[in-house]
């Protein structure tokens, strides 16, 4: 998978945290939360692996519409919520950067492809939730850019199992995606993943 373009000597990997800071009060909650549980304890090890290798972490993460908040804001929610047991193994820690989104992809409207450029990155490692929808768009949004992308298939949460399928299908083959379990990512080398 060859870069080209803003990109193309940047050869970082980062990993990007979709929306796991959340409060969980919402339409289709219910149907998430089998899947969260799930993936929690893999998405733990992912971020404990990427920050023993000095990873950049980027937590990427709604806003719920409150356009005064902040990260601190946003985690204090979540962790004030019904659910803090699925936010606090994986909130941000000291080292961890945050970039606020308002819609579904985390480029849309936000500084993070100029941290990425920032930090020499040319290679996401795209986790969270929720597979058929953040994470989809994340991920095209990354390919237009030239930003190559690896989906750890065990480390993304659904709402809808089948859309989910097809979405990780969709990023594979339209989008050049990499898809594996996240125990293949290999965080060892500042190269590609």
């Amino acid at each position: 998978m060859g870069t080209t373009g803003r990109y193309a000597d940047a050869d970082r990997t980062a990993l990007v945290v979709i929306d796991m800071i959340n409060t969980y009060e919402h339409e289709d909650a219910e149907l998430l939360l089998p899947s969260v549980r799930e993936t929690l304890p893999v998405l733990v090890d992912l971020l404990t692996r990427a920050r023993e290798h000095d990873v950049p972490v980027i937590y990427v993460n709604d806003n719920f519409g409150e356009w005064r908040s902040h990260h601190g804001e946003i985690l204090e929610t979540a962790l004030a919520g019904p659910h803090a047991e699925l936010v606090e193994p994986i909130r941000p820690d000291g080292s961890s950067l945050f970039v606020v989104k308002a819609r579904h992809s985390v480029f849309y409207e936000t500084p993070l492809a100029y941290l990425l450029s920032q930090l020499g990155v040319g290679h996401l490692v795209l986790c969270g939730q929720v597979t058929e929808q953040c994470v989809l768009y994340s991920a095209l949004d990354a390919h237009i850019r030239h930003i190559d992308v690896t989906v750890p298939t065990d480390a993304v949460a659904h709402i809808h199992e089948p859309l989910a399928r097809a979405a990780l299908e969709m990023m594979r083959r339209n989008m050049g995606a990499r898809t594996v379990e996240a125990k293949e990512i290999d965080f060892a080398s500042t190269v590609r993943a």
